[in-house]
């Protein structure tokens, strides 16, 4: 009796793999190109991408299709009014489309960068164009007492501290561990992580109640990335300072978060990459392209504001084109 059962039971698999496989046959072939996912208030690039390698630091004037970090139907309502907000890495890619979107909410915003001073000058056009003032304040965040000036600098110029993000990063892969050398693992942690701490450290000194700090992760520091090892090891600890770094200042009134973008395009990754992988860079995500800097940078406008998540904290948001 159980054999009959059973036999039925595996007719029946196979009457419902036939209809599949039917239906499997039917199913028009996936085209290479023009598939990826579109659900923004206008069409996104994606791949295949002009190939291209930049020299790093990675100028956003280089970068082919030009990021789009403007969110030309994002309307601001003073999330950030009065408000004064300092970005590392502010002059490009994440950092640029943040700015831009911290001053149309009302922040008057410092610009931190690396030696990309066309870049920089761009940011703060496109910040003064919103109404809102905007220094820069070139130098590497991977020294103490470049933080401290940078912040002094703020705060003497705008005259106070609301809103600081760590966003400024270093990333290069290595197809071996072995091929990681000394200098490069420190310059991943000075950049990735020293800066982020010495930041964090010099800005708190002058934060109030209800001031925020938004440290940029990575999905490589949830996921891992075998390419990227030293990088995702930074992602991973600037995720654990995060969570940290609330528990420790909750009392004081500052709320801690972090995003953990996937895949975006801006100068970081064509400055990394070898040309023919930028080409299909985000290509193997589920929605078939990488993110461009204006569909991250609401988030950081939403972790910022005491308006929209005064109750969040030590919370670290993938922003990772689906799973």
């Amino acid at each position: 009796m159980a054999s009959v059962s059973g036999n039925n039971a595996a007719l029946k698999q196979r009457e419902i793999q036939r209809e599949v496989d039917s239906k499997d046959q039917k199913q028009p072939p996936k085209t290479k190109n023009g598939d990826a996912m579109q659900a923004g208030a206008r069409i996104y690039p994606e791949p295949p991408f002009p190939k291209q390698h930049l020299a790093k630091p990675g100028k956003e004037t280089e970068v082919e299709p030009a990021p789009l970090y403007d969110a030309p139907y994002y309307l601001g309502s003073e999330k950030l009014a009065g408000k004064v907000a300092l970005i590392t890495g502010g002059d490009s890619g994440i950092g640029r489309s943040v700015a831009v979107l911290f001053a149309r909410e009302g922040a008057d915003v410092a610009i931190s960068y690396l030696s990309e001073h066309s870049d920089a000058a761009a940011t703060k056009k496109a910040v003064e164009a919103e109404g809102r003032r905007c220094i820069l304040l070139p130098g590497d965040v991977g020294k103490r007492e470049q933080c401290e000036q940078v912040v002094s600098e703020t705060v003497k110029q705008l005259g106070r501290l609301d809103v600081l993000v760590n966003n400024a990063a270093f990333q290069i892969h290595a197809a071996d561990i072995a091929d990681i050398s000394e200098e490069q693992f420190a310059m991943t942690l000075e950049t990735n992580l020293h800066g982020y701490f010495f930041m964090a450290q010099a800005a708190v000194r002058h934060m109030a109640p209800g001031s925020a700090i938004i440290n940029t992760g990575s999905v490589t520091g949830i996921e891992g990335s075998g390419g990227l090892l030293d990088y995702s090891m930074t992602k991973g600890g600037i995720h654990a300072f995060t969570k940290a770094l609330a528990a420790h200042l909750i009392k004081r009134g500052i709320r801690v978060n972090a995003v953990a973008p996937g895949p975006v395009w801006s100068p970081l990754n064509p400055a990394d990459k070898p040309a023919e992988s930028v080409a299909k860079f985000g290509a193997d995500t589920p929605m078939k392209r990488p993110a461009q800097p204006e569909e991250i940078a609401p988030a950081y406008v939403f972790l910022s504001s005491p308006h929209c998540s005064s109750y969040i904290t030590g919370e670290i948001v993938p922003i990772v084109g689906g799973y």
